[in-house]
C-alpha cells in the first residue's frame, strides 16, 4: 500500500468527504512545494478567481461546471483554514461553529419568538444586527464598513445605498442625470487644461454619479457594465470576420462602417 492510497478512495458521506478533504490539504503542504509556500496573502487572487469562476457557472446555467467550481470555493475555505490553524489562530471547526452562530443571531425570525417574516423586516433586523456585530455606530461608519475589496462599481454602489438609507440622497433621477452633465462638463475642462490629475479626479467624479444614476433606475452597474463588454466583443469579432483585411491594416473608417453594420445585425 502506497503512502496516501487511503486518500484516494471516493468517500460516500458529507464528513467523511469534508474530512478527505482536509487531509489532502495537510499533505499537501508537506509534500507539494507550491502548496507548502502559500499564505492568507498569496492565496487572494486564487480566492477572487474561484468566485468569479463561480458565477460565471451560475450565469450559464451550467451545472456541472457550478459543482466543479464550487468545489474550487470550498477548497480555498479548506487551504485558509489549515494555515490559520498551523499557527494557532483558528481552526475550521472554529470558522464553521462562527458561522453557525452567525446565522443563528441574524435569523431571530426563525431562531426565536420574533414573528416578523417579511422580506423587508428580515433584510432590516439583518443590517441592524450586523451592525451591533460590528460596533458600527455612526452612519459614517457604515459606510466605512462597506469591504474596500469588492470591485469599485460594486463598492460605491453599497456606499451610495447606505448614504440613501441615512436620507443622503437625491429626490429623484433628474438630480442625478442633471450631476452627470456638471461631472461631464467638469472632466472636458480637466482634459482640456491636460491637467491629469485633475482629469483623474474628475472622471471619478462621473463614474461614481453613474452609478448613482443607474441605483435610481434599479439597473446593477456592474451587470450592465458586463453586458456592454460582451457586446463590445461581439462587435469587435463581427470586424474581424466580415473584413477582407487584417484588423490592423483596417482603417478607423473601415472599423467605424462594418461597427455600424454589426448594431444594425442586432449584435
Amino acid at each position: 500500500m502506497r503512502k496516501y492510497d487511503y486518500l484516494i478512495e471516493e468517500k460516500k458521506t458529507l464528513n467523511e468527504s469534508f474530512n478527505r478533504l482536509v487531509d489532502i490539504i495537510k499533505v499537501l503542504r508537506v509534500e507539494c512545494p507550491w502548496d507548502r509556500e502559500q499564505t492568507h496573502q498569496s492565496l487572494i487572487p486564487c480566492l477572487k478567481e474561484e468566485a468569479y469562476e463561480t458565477i460565471d457557472a451560475i450565469q450559464e446555467n451550467n451545472d456541472e461546471n457550478l459543482k466543479e467550481e464550487l468545489g474550487d470555493v470550498l477548497l480555498q475555505v479548506v487551504f485558509h483554514g489549515i494555515i490559520a490553524n498551523e499557527t494557532s489562530k483558528f481552526t475550521l471547526v472554529d470558522i464553521i461553529n462562527a458561522e453557525c452562530e452567525k446565522m443563528i443571531r441574524r435569523h431571530p425570525h426563525v431562531f426565536s419568538e420574533n414573528e416578523d417574516k417579511t422580506i423587508d423586516k428580515v433584510l432590516e433586523t439583518w443590517e441592524d444586527i450586523k451592525c451591533k456585530e460590528h460596533k458600527v455606530g455612526s452612519q459614517t461608519n457604515r459606510l466605512y464598513s462597506v469591504p474596500n475589496a469588492l470591485p469599485a462599481l460594486i463598492k460605491s454602489l453599497k456606499i451610495q445605498k447606505k448614504a440613501a438609507e441615512s436620507g443622503f440622497d437625491w429626490e429623484s433621477i433628474d438630480g442625478s442625470i442633471n450631476k452627470i452633465d456638471e461631472e461631464t462638463e467638469e472632466l472636458k475642462i480637466a482634459i482640456k487644461a491636460n491637467d491629469i490629475t485633475n482629469i483623474e479626479e474628475e472622471l471619478g467624479d462621473l463614474l461614481f454619479t453613474i452609478v448613482n444614476a443607474s441605483r435610481f433606475l434599479k439597473v446593477n452597474p456592474e451587470e450592465a457594465l458586463v453586458k456592454t463588454t460582451d457586446k463590445f466583443i461581439r462587435r469587435f469579432e463581427f470586424i474581424e470576420d466580415n473584413s477582407n483585411k487584417e484588423m490592423t491594416e483596417l482603417t478607423l473608417e473601415e472599423m467605424d462602417m462594418l461597427w455600424n453594420k454589426a448594431k444594425q445585425n442586432g449584435l
